[in-house]
């Protein structure tokens, strides 16, 4: 038996990270009254704040909600010693109003090196907290060759 828990190797049948991450409403707030909206610019799109403003101005439930949808979709690439590649990893709101996660550059490559195809992320907020579940669509398997 050993040690410790050992992940099983990525990728194959059967294998899926999830994601999850957390947002303080609070910290995000402090972030926004310190250094303002061009803070944000450095994490999301302009399309994405454009999602998350309303005719007073930026909601930050919403903010929080694509920060954490961003760290969560992240989590399930399961890279080792990398950077989340922000802009590269993109949450925008269906018509229908549900999230969905567009990845670009960086994102789509580590995504495609884990065998993921598409990151499919459900996002939640109260007063609080915003929290993100992320979940990796992987590609199936190529069929195999029987002799």
């Amino acid at each position: 038996m050993p040690a410790r828990p050992a992940a099983p190797p990525a990728g194959g049948l059967g294998w899926a990270n999830l994601g999850m991450d957390i947002v303080s409403v609070n910290r995000v707030r402090r972030l926004l009254a310190q250094y303002g909206e061009r803070f944000f610019e450095r994490m999301l799109t302009p399309g994405e704040l454009a999602d998350c403003r309303t005719s007073s101005g930026l909601d930050v439930l919403s903010l929080c909600g694509r920060i954490a949808a961003k760290e969560a979709a992240f989590k399930t690439l399961r890279v080792r010693g990398r950077f989340l590649p922000w802009p590269d990893i993109v949450v925008r709101r269906s018509e229908g109003g549900w999230p969905l996660v567009e990845l670009h550059r960086a994102a789509a490559e580590m995504a495609a090196e884990s065998g993921i195809t598409e990151i499919t992320v459900s996002i939640s907020h109260d007063v609080d907290y915003a929290v993100a579940v992320a979940a990796p669509i992987i590609a199936p398997a190529p069929p195999s060759i029987s002799s």
